[in-house]
């Protein structure tokens, strides 16, 4: 039996639909079908009962699906306990890299089990899923997470500032606040680009913003840099020594803060999560 046929199988029992499954998965729908009849026939069971119209668990499915989260949790536990000193530590990140990131590397490099950090750039829903069936040690996530699948322990907070474009009124100022900023000048990606850090800035929000989300944020700067009143709101250490003639960042008047978390594997060891809650905090 392969985990990747438990892995196939855990996530079409998270979808109920072999379509999003292989999307998810990143490989085409009928990879994902033959394994799972492999799976069966290979235990004797059928484990899906499958339609035109839904998919969904039998009973055997469902014993078979906790087993398989075990044991998935399992061997991704084995792949952290069995590293030698100054063994890899696969990081899953964003693609900015901040001083905050560079100053926990060298703190796991000289923890007491040194680690050798390999940084790996995926999106935020990509990095979950890698953590879950093992091809990352830990996931760094901006916002509200929540995962039955993962574990996942708040590791430090940081502030919120507005990004304007050059020509805004307010871009001169020290700080601003966000009753002072045009609502209707507010650009957000949209949501499936980094669902947890937009919605903790939704919650943030005094209000519900007029225009809909839209785009990455590569788009949302362009869009604001365009917008005499535009602005939208990104965490602080991701513009830490970012230049541009386009937009400038101020902080917020009141401080707003989002928090950041680290997501490691139900079966990490707990003195490994210790360690690299120690190494992203302040």
């Amino acid at each position: 039996m392969e985990l990747r046929a438990l892995h196939y199988f855990v996530t079409v029992s998270e979808e109920l639909h072999f379509g999003r499954a292989a999307q998810r998965l990143g490989i085409v729908q009928p990879a994902v079908s033959q394994q799972i009849v492999r799976l069966e026939r290979e235990l004797g069971v059928r484990l899906l009962d499958r339609t035109s119209r839904r998919v969904r668990l039998t009973q055997a499915g469902e014993r078979v699906l906790a087993a398989a989260r075990q044991t998935l949790a399992a061997a991704a536990r084995v792949r952290v306990v069995a590293g030698e000193p100054a063994a890899v530590l696969r990081i899953g990140v964003a693609s900015c890299v901040t001083q905050r990131l560079g100053r926990a590397m060298g703190r796991l490099r000289d923890s007491e089990r040194p680690a050798e950090p390999e940084l790996i750039d995926l999106p935020v829903t990509a990095r979950i899923e890698a953590v879950r069936n093992g091809e990352l040690d830990l996931a760094l996530i901006r916002g509200a997470v929540t995962s039955a699948t993962a574990r996942v322990v708040r590791a430090w907070s940081e502030p919120l500032h507005a990004v304007l474009a050059r020509e805004h009124p307010a871009a001169c100022k020290p700080a601003v606040s966000l009753h002072d900023l045009d609502p209707h000048g507010l650009r957000l990606p949209a949501r499936d680009s980094d669902p947890p850090m937009h919605d903790a800035i939704l919650a943030l929000l005094p209000m519900a913003p007029p225009r809909p989300p839209a785009g990455n944020m590569l788009n949302v700067l362009f869009e604001v840099s365009r917008d005499p009143v535009g602005w939208t709101l990104m965490p602080a250490e991701q513009l830490a020594g970012s230049r541009s003639e386009l937009v400038h960042h101020v902080p917020l008047d009141p401080s707003m803060t989002v928090d950041g978390h680290i997501v490691t594997s139900l079966a990490t060891p707990e003195p490994c999560v210790a360690s690299y809650v120690a190494a992203f905090t302040d």
